[in-house]
């Protein structure tokens, strides 16, 4: 898809906690048109007729391997480039880990998967996956 200056994309990512109080976060490849190098929760494009909480659920499986249901929407980030060529919004969402076990099926887009204590975050979190984060931790 070629996206131009008039072009809002909208895109999703999933808050995933494990049993150990951990959550699961990708890093993105360096050569990333957006946020190189840096961890995010694992998400992506909405789809033109898909809700949200389908296409986070699609998303995970597509880049992760594992099965989640989604819980509640928790927040949404807008990001405009400085140069003003792109422009997204990325809707947060908790989810439940149904199965399956997490694995970087996308190497060329994600350079690691691990899950990180939620009191001990890398410091390279993208904003949405920052916002995501704290809203889950005051509303838990």
């Amino acid at each position: 898809m070629t996206v131009g200056k008039d072009y809002i994309g909208v895109g999703c990512g999933a808050i995933i906690i494990n049993d150990k109080n951990q959550v699961l976060l990708l890093k993105r490849a360096n050569d990333s048109r957006i946020h190189p190098g840096m961890w995010s929760r694992p998400g992506g494009q909405i789809e033109f007729g898909e809700s949200g909480a389908s296409a986070t659920e699609r998303e995970i499986k597509e880049e992760t391997g594992i099965i989640i249901k989604t819980v509640r929407s928790l927040d949404f980030t807008e990001n405009i480039s400085d140069d003003g060529s792109k422009h997204w919004i990325s809707l947060g969402f908790l989810t439940e880990y149904i199965s399956g076990e997490p694995k970087n099926i996308e190497p060329d887009k994600h350079d690691d998967i691990q899950w990180f204590p939620l009191d001990d975050l890398p410091s390279n979190l993208t904003d949405y996956t920052r916002n995501s984060i704290k809203v889950y931790l005051k509303t838990k």
